[in-house]
């Protein structure tokens, strides 16, 4: 049974995710910030049936927090399948250029960048016993600097100075962890889950959370002749899924 961690998978997209994916045969370490809150979300998915699940406490931008859910999630297993970076932050607003305040820029670039460096950074070796590893890292569309210099796509009078940076400089640390392991079996994707309506955005969005799970489901399950070092956004591009940095 191949393995997967989910970090931020108590709500929203992370825990739909990790549903589909236990509806898939994986075994699920969902990572929760709040113990308590990820214990109530194990709960639910063990009441549909779904017992391959236990829940980590992690927060993504604590040292301490990283280094023993990995020395836990070691005791349990010496071989990590996937990880999916989901846990985010939008950092409230507004957030524009002139006014944003460095703290917003620390918190979003925390929790969105050095999270998913730190947890990457913890579990690669563990990711790296599998035969076939997968790194999916959830970004945004609303990150993409190509669509947001083009006055015809549908968003562009949606700026926002903080958050689109955040996710644009992960969309390049995945470039580089792509290209790092470029010669070994990972396949890492940096991949939009779509406009979701969830707590995230106020639930102004226009997809579901099940349209999202099985996004990011799809590239944590990809085979070996699927792609690597990719910004994938189903919804922006419904032919070939692949989205312009």
């Amino acid at each position: 049974m191949k393995k997967v961690l989910i970090t931020g998978a108590n709500k929203s997209i992370g825990y739909e995710t990790t549903r589909q994916l236990l509806q898939n045969g994986y075994y699920v370490y969902l990572g929760s910030r709040n113990l308590e809150n990820g214990l109530k979300a194990v709960e639910k998915l063990k009441a549909e049936g779904l017992t391959h699940v236990e829940v980590i406490q992690l927060d993504v931008t604590n040292d301490e927090s990283v280094k023993l859910a990995r020395i836990e999630i070691g005791k349990k297993t010496e071989v990590l399948d996937v990880l999916i970076n989901n846990a985010g932050i939008n950092g409230g607003w507004p957030q524009a250029a002139l006014e944003a305040s460095i703290d917003q820029f620390k918190q979003v670039f925390d929790t969105n960048v050095y999270g998913v460096a730190r947890v990457t950074q913890a579990f690669i070796d563990l990711l790296k016993k599998s035969e076939q590893p997968r790194i999916v890292n959830v970004s945004s569309s609303g990150c993409s600097l190509t669509l947001h210099c083009d006055p015809s796509w549908k968003y562009y009078t949606h700026k926002a100075a903080v958050y689109p940076a955040s996710k644009a400089a992960l969309n390049m640390y995945t470039i580089n962890l792509a290209y790092e392991l470029r010669d070994t079996p990972f396949k890492v994707n940096a991949v939009c889950p779509g406009f979701v309506a969830t707590d995230f955005n106020g639930h102004r969005g226009t997809g579901t959370v099940q349209e999202a799970g099985t996004r990011i489901s799809k590239y944590a399950m990809i085979g070996d002749d699927g792609p690597t070092g990719k910004f994938i956004s189903e919804e922006h591009n419904p032919e070939t899924g692949e989205c312009p940095w």
